[in-house]
């Protein structure tokens, strides 16, 4: 039977019942900002990727089917994108620039490192990952249609978006035009009617890596236009649009205004994951203090312990990362993951009728997990569901007062209730960092060679890491701390 899910919605600023707002019962269409491949990902844009993929999850639970889209920016994301009118260079030009490599191949390259990091992080692919590239035809005609209406006009081959005739312009972000205007850190640009009016299609010069012909002469589009136009081409209607919070403004103001103004097109539910903070601070190179998945893999962290950290706080609160929190993660799984087989010991492996099975404990949980995580994703207390589950379990069997049937439910809870939304449990052989599959490798050579010392030392090291290290008879064996 499906839940109801409550979500708060960045437009209205509250919770909200879901199924008010689906077009279709029962149908969940989801589009989901996704990465400008210009370079890689780091932690923080992962968050809001990871808040993404833990909504499909939670919607799929629920008992809700899910379309889910997810773009790739390879065009159009200029530097000063913060601002409005989208103004600077582009992103992915400007790094195939630096490095004298191709914009196309920039963008393959980091377009298939973000995949990779994806199947790390146990990220769910999308129903469709469209490319602004693949998409041009869609953004040319969505800006002429705007044109044609009025909400937007040509300037020395660039085309613009009048906001100053979009009345409810500044409705997802609170702000007010006259508020903008004022505090506007917009340099003055002679083509625009306005200096709050921004770009959907920017005029290219030879130079420029990436152009393509269109009514205006040869350009390329600006970002904001490309999410209105690749949603609109690939769902009939968008039931949800997610992001992170530096996306509400202006990119998710201006996809609105682009939406409503030109076909209509209404998306009724905008959730915003938080800003990332490390140790305390903003992230940033010169802080030493940016991460990407790959530099906590290569410092010893698993997918799945750097998912676990990343989910671990609500959506909407700010989350300090720290290798602390890490390594908490990785406790955490160990201890699921041990009570997991502790648990499974007890089972009959050939129950004689499942369907007659009950338990009060089990059943308790698990409503309480669905009703958390029903409720605008509450992760705090859907783990506190699971690890009181959990607690209350080892104790009766160190009671011998747990059930063969009881352990084969609280065992399936956590394989197919747990796992299907968090996906940090292995339950076939523990996900070993590449760092410590390496260290164990050398760790075994120096033994075959009788190298004590340099065994004793890798020991250590692996230690150091957060995994125990001992010698049985049939070679090494490794778990978490």
């Amino acid at each position: 039977m499906k839940s109801e899910v409550y979500l708060h919605n960045s437009l209205s600023g509250k919770k909200e019942r879901l199924d008010d707002l689906l077009k279709v019962p029962g149908q969940v269409n989801i589009y989901s900002c996704g990465p400008t491949v210009y370079d890689y990902a780091h932690i923080g844009n992962f968050r809001s990727f990871l808040m993404a993929d833990l909504l499909t999850h939670v919607l799929e639970y629920a008992g809700y089917n899910i379309t889910k889209v997810q773009n790739i920016t390879d065009v159009g994301h200029l530097t000063n994108d913060d601002l409005a009118d989208a103004d600077g260079d582009d992103k992915v030009a400007k790094k195939a620039a630096q490095t004298g490599k191709t914009a196309w191949d920039i963008a393959e390259f980091y377009t298939n490192a973000f995949i990779e990091d994806e199947r790390v992080l146990h990220i769910q692919s999308p129903d469709h990952r469209p490319k602004a590239t693949e998409f041009i035809t869609e953004q040319i005609a969505m800006t002429k249609t705007l044109v044609t209406k009025g909400f937007a006009y040509e300037a020395n081959g660039s085309v613009y978006f009048r906001t100053a005739k979009y009345e409810d312009y500044g409705k997802l972000s609170k702000n007010k035009l006259e508020d903008l205007k004022s505090g506007a850190r917009v340099a003055i640009n002679d083509e625009k009617e306005d200096p709050l009016d921004f770009a959907l299609w920017k005029h290219a010069d030879e130079k420029h890596l990436m152009q393509w012909e269109s009514p205006w002469g040869k350009g390329f589009p600006g970002w904001h236009i490309e999410c209105s136009a690749m949603s609109q081409a690939l769902l009939p209607h968008t039931d949800i649009h997610t992001g992170g919070e530096d996306n509400a403004f202006p990119h998710h103001e201006c996809a609105i205004a682009q939406n409503e103004c030109s076909h209509g097109y209404h998306i009724p539910m905008w959730l915003h994951a938080k800003h990332l903070l490390v140790d305390g601070q903003k992230m940033s190179k010169s802080k030493g203090n940016f991460f990407t998945i790959r530099d906590l893999i290569n410092k010893g962290y698993t997918g799945a312990e750097i998912r676990y950290a990343l989910l671990a706080a609500h959506y909407r609160t700010a989350l300090n990362f720290t290798e602390d929190s890490l390594i908490q993660a990785r406790n955490s799984i160990a201890r699921l993951q041990e009570a997991h087989r502790l648990i499974e010991t007890i089972c009959d492996p050939e129950p004689e009728d499942v369907t007659a099975r009950e338990s009060d404990l089990v059943s308790t949980a698990k409503t309480k997990f669905k009703a958390a995580l029903s409720d605008d994703l509450n992760i705090a207390e859907a783990l506190a569901a699971v690890f009181d589950l959990v607690a209350t379990t080892l104790k009766k069997k160190d009671e011998n007062t747990l059930s063969a049937d009881e352990a084969l439910l609280v065992v399936e809870f956590l394989e197919h209730d747990f796992n299907s939304i968090f996906e940090v449990l292995n339950f076939d052989i523990i996900e070993l960092p590449n760092k410590i599959e390496t260290l164990l490798q050398k760790r075994s050579e120096a033994r075959l060679n009788k190298d004590w010392t340099m065994a004793d030392t890798l020991r250590d090291e692996i230690k150091n890491l957060g995994w125990e290290v001992k010698d049985e008879a049939n070679g090494q064996t490794v778990k978490p701390l």
